[in-house]
């Protein structure tokens, strides 16, 4: 006979989502090269007012877009220097 083992795991991808938002802005980010770069990425912008989550599409060696998820728009210039914070450079296109 099989035995069962219940291990108890949820399922993270439904609850890692960002919330659906009324505001989505995407602004891409470069020398992020791993996941450290990303969370300090998250971290500094998440600190910015008005921001309810952040999310990132991390391209090694490119420019990586961020998402920032937000109710009500956020200060352009204080996304910039949060991802400067972090130690990153923000392109704008």
């Amino acid at each position: 006979m099989t035995e069962r083992i219940q291990l108890g795991l949820t399922d993270v991808s439904a609850s890692a989502q960002a919330p659906a938002s009324a505001v989505n802005v995407d602004i891409l980010v470069t020398g992020m090269t791993c996941g450290h770069c990303v969370a300090s990425v998250k971290e500094e912008l998440s600190e910015v007012d008005g921001v309810e989550a952040v999310s990132v599409e991390l391209v090694k060696g490119g420019a990586s877009r961020v998402t920032v998820h937000s109710a009500t728009p956020v200060d352009d210039d204080a996304m910039t220097a949060a991802v400067e914070e972090a130690g990153y450079t923000r392109v704008h296109a």
